[in-house]
Parts: C-alpha cells; structure tokens; sequence
C-alpha cells in the first residue's frame, strides 16, 4: 500500500476544491447553449444597461440575443447568424422587434448589448411595451473584436452585402 503524505494530500485537496468553486465562474463566461425562454436562464447578464438584463446563446454557429426586464419577465428574443436576423416568438414584445441598418438612437432609446457585431437597443412605449432593435454589422460571422459595426442588416432570404470588390 502506497503511503501519501499528509501535506501533499492537503495540497491537492485544496487544489481540488479551488478548481471545484472556480468552475461555475469559469463556465459563465461562455455563451450559454440552454435555458432560453427561461426568466432567470443560467447564463450571464451581458446587458450595457442597469434597466434590462441581456442574455446569449450560442449553438450550432447561431448565436441567440435574449432581453428580460429587471423583473425577469422576457421581452424579446432574436436569432443572428453572418449578418441574417430572426426574430424569435418569445416575449412579451415578440411583435414589437425590428431590424435596421444603424442603432435606435433618441431620447429614450437605450443601447442593452453591443459587441461590434450585433448593438440591440431597447425603446419603451407609450403603451407599457418596448421596442426592440437589432443592427448587425455587414459580416457577423467574424468574431469580436475585429468585427466593425457598419450598420448593415442583413434580412431574412437577403444575404448581407459584401464589401469586397
């Protein structure tokens, strides 16, 4: 029988544990792949704004944007993937999603989520819902940060315009 000694047991005890209580941080910083739909999804808030809570999902090359209000009621959901935009029946503004070639600017539009690929901005409405606009840049398949916004959306059936000649 092998003998361990003591001190290198705690050791690796400790390390073991360090490694154990690490792992959720660690894991939060990756797009989740489940829980969308979800009030409080297991996933970390990416929200620019202290007024909503921002959510991503990645899976299968798509990436998922979904928005919630500060008390976890959804709002929206959109799907992006190389520049196309979908919106997602999900939320109590579904209906009230758009797609633009620039951000919502204005007085009460409010930037949630930019990552130089996709910017989504939140605008409340006079009848208690919240318009939700997304701009993507020309090529999103590319990862930030190199991407660039340049305001183009691509629509559905519609590629994104290149800009190579």
């Amino acid at each position: 029988m092998v003998r361990i000694p003591r001190s290198l047991a705690l050791v690796g005890g400790f390390c073991f544990f360090t490694l154990l209580s690490a792992a959720p941080a660690l894991a939060q910083n990756a797009d989740a792949t489940t829980g969308l739909g979800q009030s409080w999804p297991n996933a970390s808030d990416v929200s620019t704004s202290p007024h909503y809570h921002v959510y991503v999902f990645r899976k299968d090359g798509i990436r998922y944007f979904q928005v919630n209000d500060l008390n976890g009621n959804v709002r929206a959901a959109v799907a992006v993937a190389n520049g196309v935009v979908l919106t997602l029946p999900i939320g109590l503004d579904a209906s009230e999603v758009t797609h633009s070639a620039t951000p919502q600017t204005g007085n009460a539009s409010e930037t949630v989520y930019n990552d130089k690929g996709v910017t989504l901005t939140a605008t409340p409405k006079q009848n208690g819902h919240v318009l939700i606009n997304t701009a993507t840049a020309n090529d999103e398949a590319c990862e930030p940060p190199d991407c660039a916004v340049t305001g183009v959306t691509g629509q559905i059936g519609t590629p994104a315009p290149s800009t190579t000649n």
